[in-house]
This record gives structure tokens, C-alpha cells and sequence, in this order.
């Protein structure tokens, strides 16, 4: 595999819940079935050795993919491969294994995230003792590159604070040499400035390491100075893809455009930020059309009767009728 080539391929992935109520509650009250589509028919790639990062709003669909990415979850419908393998489908043991080995996820949370009847030591190197490979001196070494002190193998995770519990969670991670992380907005409970301190470690491992990252996040700011390339998702579907630099100078979709203008800036002080308009439509009775519509300033009659097609537009994709006259408002 060439070193740009995808390691991570994700092609038309659906995942649908069923929120019905209990059968007997259907029968006496007559309801129907109810179904959740968290994730509809979205597609991107991974070339190895880049950061790959999902942005959108609370309830779009990041972490369901996350989850999907890394074998927590089934598809409904669609295909994730990784190295070639699709784990979903697989029956070799040893090839599952293989892969297995090589996906590593860092989860919200870093307090709930670590055992807490655990030493430090036994956290870290649980991946590779599972599989009764050798651990000795392992977790002194990867706390070490995560920046805290090998004597610390021997605490416990309330002896921590919140960025040291996610460096502990990296090193975790790092412990079975995985190609593929996926970061489930592995800063947004920290302090601001821990959080620049954790994304630089991170930033600094991927290059040591030769690491490719799925990065799950609503902040923008962080996405713009991690990603390779960003997917914007709303309401489960990817509305627009394309490098930092082009989402942020030259958005093409209007939810991107008010994500960007919403998100805080070092030179706003004393400025109002417009929040976001609207709130995120019912999943279980999505708008007809383009989910975005009600929302949307630039809609017209043909958003609220043709959802767009992700397609082809400049160096990325996006799914707006109105993307190239979007375009033009920008450039002018």
C-alpha cells in the first residue's frame, strides 16, 4: 500500500434505529414502527498517514460513524474498510484480529473512559496482555512520549487531572502500535489550554508514528489546524467536503458557512457573534427535500422538493443547489 493510498474507505454507510415504542404500548395506543437514520449514505476516504476530521452539530452523526468505523456498531446498509477488510463482513479470525490490532479509539471522556479499580500500568498495556504479548517496561515508555513520568505506572486515574487522564488514554491507544485512531472529541472536556497542549501531542505522535486519525469534533477551530481534509455532516448526511484552507476561506455550503460564522474568533472581541438559526430538524421526520432548507437564508422551491447529490465541486464536494452561486458571492 503506497503511503497516500486510503487506509480507511467508507462507501453509501447507513445506520438506522429502531425508537419504537415497547410492542404492547403499540398495540393498545395504534402507533407505528419509529425509525431513527442517524447516518445516510455517506462516503469518504482515508489516505494513510493523514487526519481526516467530521464536523457538524450535536446530533449530526459523527460519533455513530465513529463507532461504525471501529466495529461498535453495524451498518444498516454500506461498507467500512480498513486496510482493505471490511470487519463487518469478514470471517477469517485472523485477519479480523489483524485489523483489530491496528484501531485503537479515544473516547469524549477521560474520566469515564479509564478504569478506575485499575493502576495506570495495567490500563495501558491491557491491548497488547490480551493478545499475551510481552509488556515489560511498555507503559513507562508510552508515558514517557505522552509527556507524564514513568513512576507514574504505578497510580491510579483519580490521582490525575483531566489532560493528564487523556494522555493516559493516548498512550492506551498508542500501546498496540494501531495505524488507525479514531478520536471521538478527545478535548472538548478539557480546559482550553490543556486542550492545545493534548492536540500538539497528538499532532507530534501522528508524525512519529506514521498515524492516521478520524477526528470527531463540533469546534472548528480545532478541526482547522488538525485536518487534512474536513466533512461537514448535517442530519446524518455529509453535505460538504474539502481542505481547511478551502472550507474555511471559500465555504460552498450555507451550513458551513454559518458553522464558520458562529465559531469564536481571536479577533472578535467586542463583536456579536450571530449563533446558529434554527434548531436541527426531527431525524424520525426529516424535512422533504434538503434538511437544511428550513434553516437555510438562500433556499428556494427547489431545496424543499430535490435533496442535492454529493458531487464534484472545485477541489472537494459538496451537496447544495446553490453552491456555485454561493461560490460566486464569495470570490466577489
Amino acid at each position: 500500500m503506497s503511503p497516500r493510498s486510503a487506509l480507511v474507505s467508507v462507501q453509501n454507510l447507513t445506520r438506522v434505529f429502531d425508537v419504537s415504542k415497547p410492542w404492547l404500548n403499540r398495540v393498545i395506543e395504534r402507533l407505528p414502527k419509529r425509525y431513527l437514520t442517524a447516518v445516510s449514505d455517506v462516503s469518504f476516504d482515508i489516505p494513510a498517514r493523514t487526519t481526516y476530521a467530521l464536523v457538524g452539530e450535536s446530533g449530526s452523526g459523527k460519533s455513530t460513524i465513529g463507532k461504525m468505523v471501529v466495529g461498535l456498531l453495524r451498518p444498516s446498509e454500506g461498507h467500512v474498510t480498513i486496510d482493505g477488510v471490511d470487519l463487518a463482513t469478514e470471517t477469517d479470525p485472523a485477519v479480523i484480529d489483524r485489523i483489530r490490532t491496528d484501531i485503537q479509539m479515544i473516547f469524549q471522556d477521560p474520566f469515564a473512559s479509564l478504569n478506575p479499580r485499575w493502576k495506570v500500568r495495567d490500563i495501558i498495556t491491557e491491548p497488547v496482555a490480551a493478545r499475551g504479548g510481552d509488556v515489560t517496561g511498555l507503559a513507562e515508555k508510552l508515558l514517557t512520549q505522552v509527556g507524564l513520568a514513568p513512576e507514574d505506572a504505578g497510580k491510579y486515574p483519580h490521582q490525575f487531572s483531566g489532560g493528564q487522564r487523556q494522555r493516559l488514554c493516548v498512550a492506551r491507544a498508542l500501546a498496540s502500535e494501531p495505524k488507525l485512531i479514531v478520536c471521538d472529541e478527545p478535548t472538548s472536556a478539557l480546559d482550553v489550554s490543556v486542550q492545545a497542549q493534548v492536540l500538539n501531542l497528538m499532532s507530534d505522535l501522528k508524525e512519529e508514528h506514521g498515524l492516521t486519525y478520524l477526528f470527531i469534533s463540533h469546534d472548528l477551530t480545532v478541526v482547522r489546524h488538525m485536518a487534512d481534509r474536513i466533512g461537514v455532516l448535517y442530519l446524518g448526511r455529509l453535505v460538504e467536503e474539502a481542505t481547511p484552507d478551502d472550507l474555511f476561506t471559500k465555504p460552498a455550503h450555507p451550513y458551513t458557512a454559518m458553522l464558520i460564522d458562529a465559531a469564536p474568533k481571536l479577533d472578535a472581541f467586542g463583536r456579536e457573534v450571530t449563533p446558529p438559526e434554527g434548531e436541527i430538524p426531527d431525524p424520525i421526520d426529516p424535512p422533504k427535500g434538503c434538511a437544511f432548507h428550513p434553516r437555510c437564508p438562500l433556499a428556494i422551491d427547489r431545496c424543499k422538493a430535490e435533496r442535492p447529490k454529493l458531487e464534484p465541486f472545485g477541489a472537494g464536494r459538496v451537496a447544495c443547489h446553490r453552491a456555485g452561486e454561493i461560490a460566486l458571492e464569495s470570490a466577489a
